[in-house]
């Protein structure tokens, strides 16, 4: 069995699992250690124009998201679990559809303290992050420059981490984390994307001497730490951040991956969010597309931004 069906197996069962404690209809049990939260929503946005002056093109979009979490907490020990998924699309006017946004992320923390009182916990993180479905630099739908599993990342380290959940604020640090990162597509691999060894071609530059590595292994220091609190009544703020700096690879250099989102409530099914999104991976080249070719530029700053209206079920 291939490490990309092992991947595709470990999460369809986590999430059959979550479906399934969805489903099932069971009575509270007031002493149960875990703690169990599933949200599931949908972000509706459209725009209609009829003889605008000012012009615009017609546009409709959708952003489908769910976020279970598993905690498990008793007397000195705790393992929290979570899984994120978001999937969004757009089409406008005289254009195709458009993946406007795109994540599977499992994170699963295991953490001890020496007594009840200690806010510290020692103990280890895994953390895996991709994609469900291919990636492209729009206009150009022929050529993906990412694919699921392409790339894919897995962090699995130890360290320690402080938590207060009266104020909303956990972080997390590591000295020793490993971090891999796949690259599951021939093509890509060969192409040596997001940072793995690309292949060698022959002096025409069309056969191939020695395939491209499928993935990538470095040691480093991760800190990650997150944020919760309510703004005022009905409007909450989460924010979390993760920084990783290789030791062997160029020391020093900080990959940056940086969330931000505002919920506000209107009622107990309808939710308007704004969020926003950074990231930096030196590993990452900028891709853009000029005269019909795509070229491959350095690393830039990537950002995005999502406002969104719909609503939000949680069981």
């Amino acid at each position: 069995m291939t490490l990309k069906r092992i991947l595709f197996f470990g999460l369809f069962l986590f999430s059959t699992l979550a479906v399934a404690q969805i489903i099932r209809t069971e009575k509270p049990d007031s002493i149960s250690n875990w703690k169990k939260i599933n949200k599931v929503g949908l972000d509706f946005t459209q725009i209609t124009f009829v003889n605008w002056s000012a012009g615009g093109n017609n546009s409709i979009s959708g952003l489908a998201k769910g976020n279970f979490i598993r905690n498990y907490s008793r007397e000195n020990m705790k393992w929290n679990n979570e899984l994120i998924i978001r999937y969004g699309i757009n089409k406008q006017e005289n254009t195709d559809v458009r993946k406007t946004d795109d994540q599977i992320n499992l994170n699963s923390t295991l953490g001890y303290r020496k007594d009840t009182i200690s806010n510290w916990y020692f103990g280890g993180k895994f953390s895996f992050l991709t994609q469900f479905a291919n990636g492209y630099n729009y206009p150009n739908t022929d050529k993906a420059i990412s694919k699921p599993f392409a790339p894919a990342y897995i962090f699995l380290g130890i360290g320690a981490e402080y938590s207060r959940k009266d104020l909303g604020f956990t972080v997390y640090l590591s000295p020793l984390t490993q971090k891999t990162t796949l690259v599951l597509d021939n093509r890509l691999a060969n192409e040596g994307a997001f940072g793995v060894q690309k292949a060698v071609f022959d002096e025409t530059g069309t056969v191939i001497i020695r395939k491209g590595k499928k993935h990538r292994t470095e040691l480093g220091a991760l800190v990650t730490s997150q944020y919760k609190t309510k703004i005022m009544t009905n409007i909450n703020l989460d924010t979390r951040a993760t920084l990783y700096t290789d030791y062997l690879n160029d020391f020093g250099n900080v990959d940056v991956d940086w969330q931000m989102g505002v919920e506000m409530i209107v009622n107990k099914y309808v939710r308007a969010n704004l969020g926003t999104h950074l990231l930096y991976d030196n590993d990452i080249k900028n891709k853009r597309e000029i005269d019909g070719i795509q070229i491959t530029e350095g690393p830039r700053v990537q950002w995005k931004q999502i406002v969104g209206v719909g609503l939000e079920y949680t069981f």
